[in-house]
C-alpha cells in the first residue's frame, strides 16, 4: 500500500498573511470567475479557510477584488 502524504496548510507552513489589503495573495485562492475555492482544493486548515473567506469578502467590499468576473 502506498502511504498517504499528509496535507499541510499553506498558510501555516509558508507563513502567508491573509489580509484584505493584499489582493494579490487572496487571488491565489479564487478561480477565474471570482469564486472562493474550497478547502479540498486550497488545502487550507479550517481556521485559515474561514479567515480567507472573511478577508476576500472585506476586499470585495472596498473594491480591491471583484464579486464576479464576466467571461
Amino acid at each position: 500500500m502506498a502511504q498517504k502524504r499528509k496535507r499541510v496548510c499553506r498558510v501555516c507552513h509558508q507563513g502567508l498573511e491573509l489580509d484584505y489589503k493584499r489582493p494579490e495573495v487572496l487571488r491565489q485562492f479564487m478561480n477565474r470567475r471570482g469564486k472562493i475555492l474550497s478547502r479540498r482544493i486550497t488545502h487550507l486548515c479550517a481556521k485559515h479557510q474561514r479567515k480567507l473567506a472573511l478577508e476576500i469578502n472585506r476586499a470585495r467590499k472596498v473594491a480591491l477584488l471583484p464579486y464576479e468576473v464576466n467571461p
